[in-house]
């Protein structure tokens, strides 16, 4: 069996919460059709206390074998560099996580926070936190950007606030199971099997996109139009397959009517949450969206394309495609 070890650090426990209601595979398939060893989780181990910190050390020192550890939340560098915003097993997190990295066969990041910092290391970042190999788009990180696993890679990156718990459960299987050679990272060390499209791939309201036509109304975003154009909806930026791969198999942000806010990338929280930035298109000139424009383009051939297909909208375009 592969052991697994799951630690949390500066986090709000999100993406254990949807790591637990994993389908495919679920939780429990890991342990009963995977053969992974799930030797510690937070939510799930009965180990506490003096048999859990005996478990920690005898993985830190090598000697039990630890082919994944799992990394949920940022690392707390502070205060001044100790750690000791973060307590666990009485040693600041970062030590813990120092030793167990240098162990494990396979080093996987879950989350934003694990990721890139989050949410927490957006300034001013008091605590000091940082993520495992990257704060944002730099980087480096906790362990360095030179940094590798026994396995030869470096942190695998599953982004998301929360990531979604197939994409999770996932790579976890391919990872224990030997397969980690079929694991393709794009550029931020996140599996491009689920990283390689957008958001809006799948999107529903993809003909409204095309043509242009933008929601009047927030309670609109269900019925008719696009989101991107008024209501800050990052789907055409951003890298994930919410829309492929959906949400309990059945819905997503956008399908929902809610505009992606795009937590898979590491620049999220954008504009660092500043008012007037939350559900709302930025601008240049007044018309052309400033920083979410489809990869690709250029700001002066999307006003040209976006004039023309306004004009050539069809009339139903503008109706609401519900029927009552």
């Amino acid at each position: 069996m592969a052991s697994l070890l799951w630690f949390q650090g500066g986090a709000c426990s999100g993406n254990t919460m949807s790591f637990l209601n994993a389908e495919e595979p679920s939780a429990c398939d890991l342990v009963t059709d995977f053969g992974i060893d799930i030797a510690y989780h937070p939510s799930l181990s009965m180990e506490f206390g003096e048999a859990a910190q005996r478990l920690f050390r005898q993985y830190a020192s090598g000697e039990k074998q630890l082919d994944v550890f799992v990394y949920e939340g940022t690392v707390m560098m502070g205060p001044d560099g100790s750690g000791r915003y973060d307590m666990f097993a009485d040693r600041p997190m970062k030590d813990w996580v120092a030793e167990l990295v240098e162990q494990a066969t396979f080093v996987v990041a879950i989350g934003d926070c694990a990721c890139w910092g989050g949410i927490p290391a957006t300034a001013p970042n008091p605590t000091d936190s940082i993520g495992l190999q990257y704060l944002k788009r730099d980087a480096g990180g906790f362990l360095g950007s030179d940094w590798r696993s026994k396995s030869g890679l470096p942190v695998i990156n599953i982004p998301g606030c929360p990531a979604h718990p197939d994409w999770v459960t996932q790579i976890l299987v391919a990872v224990a199971s030997g397969r980690a050679g079929d694991i393709a990272l794009d550029e931020l060390q996140r599996p491009q099997t689920f990283f390689k499209t957008f958001t809006q791939t799948g999107c529903t309201r993809n003909q409204y996109f095309e043509w242009k036509e933008s929601t009047e109304s927030f309670g609109e975003g269900t019925r008719k139009g696009c989101l991107f154009y008024e209501y800050g909806c990052r789907g055409p930026v951003t890298h994930s397959p919410c829309n492929r791969i959906l949400w309990n198999k059945h819905s997503s942000k956008t399908r929902a009517g809610m505009p992606c806010v795009g937590c898979t990338e590491p620049e999220f929280p954008f504009y660092d949450l500043a008012p007037g930035t939350v559900f709302k298109t930025q601008k240049m000139f007044g018309a052309i969206p400033k920083d979410t424009l489809p990869e690709g383009t250029d700001p002066l051939t999307y006003a040209a394309h976006a004039a023309a297909a306004r004009v050539a909208a069809p009339a139903w375009a503008r109706d609401d495609i519900f029927v009552v």
